[in-house]
């Protein structure tokens, strides 16, 4: 993430998790679509994406596997396991939680 941008800890794997729940991706694909669906707020840097990838694939929350991308390069393309999917599920319920508690300061201030 750029510096103006940082996410809590732990933010970015679960917006890697979620991306992941329409199919497998490689690394940049990743992160464009974390920007993408962002707007173009949130940017992810290569030396904060490949650490989180390789941290989630050794918790078994995703499965990598190498393949060609669309402009015919050899590329890890990163699978969500049944693993991945339930953490998701326990990462967004937190998520919503600490969010709305966040809210709830903001408006109360």
């Amino acid at each position: 993430m750029t510096r103006s941008n940082e996410l809590l800890q732990g933010t970015l794997d679960l917006l890697i998790l979620k991306v992941l729940t329409t199919g497998p991706r490689h690394g940049l694909a990743i992160a464009d679509r974390v920007r993408q669906l962002s707007d173009d707020v949130l940017r992810v840097n290569q030396s904060a994406l490949y650490p989180a990838l390789h941290r989630l694939e050794h918790q078994a929350w995703i499965t990598a596997e190498w393949g060609e991308s669309e402009n015919n390069r050899r590329a890890r393309f990163y699978s969500l396991t049944k693993a991945g999917r339930a953490r998701l599920k326990t990462e967004e319920q937190s998520w919503d939680r600490l969010s709305a508690a966040v809210h709830g300061v903001l408006k109360a201030v």
